[in-house]
């Protein structure tokens, strides 16, 4: 998958003057590697109990198995979380951003690492989302550039369908001041922008699922999930997106000539997406491009997320300079 600007010039470009993971790109970092995956595969017994929570049972479709984009008679009993009646594995993912809303809150950490000719930065951020009202709060941690721009120095983001905000962006902006950026005006929709993939972009990104693949049987965070692999096409996702995070993946499917997302999803038994992992590509100048993998992990469903967005006079309405630092 290589994913470029349609106006001919990489993601990149348009992006950086307020961006934070494609910034980092161009400013020389250090390489960081990423942290180790949470989680770990079980025995091939049944997690948690039987596999009478899903949509489908394990039994009738083995580890491994690809399933097709078409509906497909269920197997065993459906849990509240999960879609009923005629369903597929396509269909309990395209169906997390619903189960998401449902659970109303949680905890969220996030990781992205690029990888950019050689260079390796990974950024990680914490805080919650509530999916109900579509708004989030995060702190996003810059890794060490090697000159001192980015060590120690933390990111406030606040997300909303329509803007990302940041507080402590650096890159000529006040101390104590944000920055608002339009999430629709962003050639990625902001799904790589702010070194975090807003929670509820990824699981609606998921509507758009062309094929799956059903993993196995594991645990993640002391929780039974199923793993599933496969892609997303982020042109139906838009089609199919709630109309606050519509917009949003409108802008990305306009900004790239590819729309396929390679992704690792992790579901639970009230169909509750517990983590995701995309994969992302796009032209930034250099020999091979950039990759980008965002990974998003919820837990804590239900626990308090406060967000009160940024008064006006607290943001910043200059100039911001172009590189992340």
């Amino acid at each position: 998958m290589v994913v470029q600007d349609r106006r001919g010039g990489a993601v990149a470009a348009a992006v950086c003057g307020v961006g934070l993971a494609v910034g980092l790109l161009t400013t020389g970092c250090s390489p960081n590697g990423a942290a180790a995956d949470d989680h770990s595969r079980s025995a091939d017994g049944p997690v948690g109990g039987s596999a009478a929570g899903l949509p489908f049972t394990d039994r009738a479709r083995p580890p491994g198995d690809r399933a097709s984009d078409g509906p497909r008679e269920a197997s065993g009993p459906s849990a509240a979380g999960f879609p009923s009646g005629r369903t597929d594995y396509a269909a309990a993912l395209r169906a997390g951003a619903d189960a998401l809303e449902r659970a109303g809150t949680s905890r969220v950490r996030t990781e992205m690492e690029t990888v950019s000719g050689g260079t390796r930065v990974a950024i990680r951020g914490s805080g919650g989302h509530d999916y109900r009202r579509r708004t989030g709060r995060l702190n996003v941690r810059l890794p060490d550039t090697g000159d001192g721009s980015g060590a120690q120095r933390t990111i406030t983001e606040i997300l909303t369908p329509s803007a990302l905000y940041m507080k402590n962006r650096g890159a000529g902006v006040p101390a104590g001041k944000w920055v608002r950026v339009d999430t629709a005006s962003l050639a990625d929709g902001n799904l790589v922008t702010g070194g975090a993939t807003d929670p509820m972009a990824a699981a609606e990104l998921l509507r758009g699922v062309r094929e799956v693949t059903y993993e196995g049987r594991e645990r993640l965070d002391g929780v039974a999930v199923r793993h599933f692999s496969g892609t997303t096409d982020i042109g139906a996702a838009a089609r199919a997106a709630s109309a606050a995070v519509r917009p949003a993946l409108t802008a990305a499917e306009k900004g790239f000539t590819t729309d396929v997302v390679p992704f690792d999803a992790y579901l639970d038994d009230a169909g509750r997406l517990r983590k995701v992992r995309q994969r992302f590509r796009f032209a930034n100048g250099t020999t091979g491009g950039t990759s980008v993998t965002s990974t998003t992990t919820l837990y804590g469903f239900g626990a308090p997320v406060p967000v009160r967005l940024p008064d006006g006079d607290d943001i910043y309405t200059g100039k911001v300079a172009a590189t992340g630092g």
